[in-house]
């Protein structure tokens, strides 16, 4: 019995010191093996909570890295990699909990760092003359066309028809400035917003199918303790008959 007892101890243990955010950072880890690139952008493209007997927490990033084509010519070439799922604390599970397919670290060609703050991808490269220019359509509305080499970038970043307008541009502008996330305009980006439903459905039904599992097993506590109650009242009656 003692021996059971310090074995359930070391788990807790175990499990305390991973969710409290000890230990190694992937996120970060990954940031430093990008410094030496002139630009790049990380994207949380998904995530998932595993384990039976501790929870288990997981990111899996999308990296667009820019690379110089030449040497002084400063023109880049951008290649995507997906790296393999990612032990995460549960601290910084929640942390980036909102920003599911967002990114949430990235450099620009200036050398400007910046990590934490999600924003929709690829709009870091908005309103940049190197990459594309501000066009209008049929009905006089201002969005954003990547150009030339450039226009990888849309299949990059997996924009599909998702245009970016002047005004939802303008109020990513003023987010970052303030430095605070933004969803965009009508919150279409990041975990809980309508873009991201169709563009990672299999994470929103791992969350379903947790969800079922864990109402199941409150189903099943609550039909065991019912189950246990009626038990001990049948003994408790029937006791009380025999004498």
């Amino acid at each position: 019995m003692k021996t059971r007892i310090a074995v359930l101890i070391a788990l807790a243990a175990a499990a305390l010191c991973l969710s409290c955010g000890e230990g190694r950072s992937p996120l970060q880890q990954l940031i430093r093996s990008l410094s030496p690139l002139p630009e790049y952008s990380i994207i949380l493209e998904d995530m998932r909570i595993g384990g039976n007997f501790f929870r288990e927490y997981e990111h899996r990033y999308k990296v667009v890295e820019g690379t110089l084509s030449e040497a002084g010519s400063g023109d880049l070439t951008f290649q995507t990699t997906t790296t393999d799922w990612e032990r995460v604390s549960r601290r910084e599970y929640e942390t980036y909990q909102p920003y599911l397919g967002m990114v949430v670290a990235s450099k620009s060609r200036d050398g400007k760092a910046q990590q934490g703050t999600g924003y929709p991808p690829a709009y870091n490269y908005v309103g940049d003359p190197r990459y594309g220019q501000w066009r209008r359509d049929s009905s006089g509305n201002s969005f954003w066309e990547f150009a030339g080499k450039y226009a990888v970038l849309s299949a990059l970043f997996n924009m599909g028809n998702n245009r970016v307008s002047r005004s939802d541009w303008d109020g990513y502008r003023d987010s970052y400035g303030r430095g605070r996330p933004y969803f965009g305009s009508s919150r279409q980006f990041g975990t809980e917003g309508s873009i991201t439903k169709r563009t990672n459905p299999t994470f929103f039904q791992r969350r379903l199918q947790r969800q079922q599992a864990s109402q199941r097993r409150f189903s099943d506590r609550v039909g065991s303790r019912v189950s246990r109650s009626r038990m001990s009242g049948a003994r408790s009656r029937s006791g009380r008959g025999g004498k």
